[in-house]
């Protein structure tokens, strides 16, 4: 059984983590991992470390939990030059170069769109957080649009070549039949606890993991 620790909005570093919880187990020897679960970031630790280390491992896991996110948002102008890439790519230069790719907040029943006659192509923000390979994909379902309209046989050929369409398209169902649930990463630790491994396969956005070195802070 795990020991939890609330962890005071105070002292995680600013007001973007309202609410830290950390919890301890005797299942855990070196890992630690950290998620976000709705607006609250667990924080899973070994049940031996003391209070500096505690203290040392949450200040580290916010910030990869941070950086991660911020890989995870690209801005328009990466939109952009994200999208010449695929289409050179995987497309063979056939799309026609976008005049504008901007995320919007408006589109609640599908994840992209594109308006052909001015070669706009406009994401949906419930994508951001989400693997970039799925972003991709959804790139290159618009893109394939500025070529081919409908969803035609055509249309699913020029996706041939994008290797992570089947994947993606699988994913992005997932995500809507959970009602948005966030991003899930298969990657974990031998000596991982079950809780851990259950944010995982619950699919908990921004699942990070660190292990314990011999140094000073490992130290009582």
């Amino acid at each position: 059984m795990a020991d939890i620790t609330p962890v005071p909005a105070g002292d995680t570093g600013g007001p973007r983590e309202r609410s830290v919880e950390v919890r301890r187990s005797r299942k855990r020897r070196s890992t630690v991992t950290a998620y976000r679960d709705g607006d609250r970031t667990i924080v899973l630790i070994p049940a031996r470390f003391t209070r500096a280390q505690e203290d040392e491992w949450v200040g580290r896991m916010l910030g990869r939990l941070t950086a991660q996110e911020k890989r995870r948002r690209p801005g328009d102008q990466e939109l952009m030059q994200r999208a010449v890439q695929l289409s050179d790519r995987y497309l063979s230069g056939l799309a026609p170069r976008p005049a504008s790719v901007a995320w919007v907040t408006n589109q609640n029943s599908r994840w992209g769109s594109c308006t052909p006659s001015d070669r706009s192509i406009r994401l949906s923000t419930r994508l951001l957080g989400m693997p970039a390979w799925v972003i991709d994909y959804v790139l290159l379902h618009e893109l394939a649009h500025l070529i081919q309209p409908g969803h035609g046989e055509r249309f699913w050929s020029l996706l041939d070549g994008y290797p992570r369409t089947e994947r993606a398209r699988g994913f992005l169902e997932g995500v809507a039949a959970a009602k948005d649930l966030p991003d899930l990463t298969d990657e974990h630790d031998e000596d991982e606890d079950d809780e851990g491994a259950d944010a995982q396969e619950r699919g908990l956005q921004g699942v990070v993991d660190g292990v314990e070195r011999p140094g000073p802070s490992s130290t009582s």
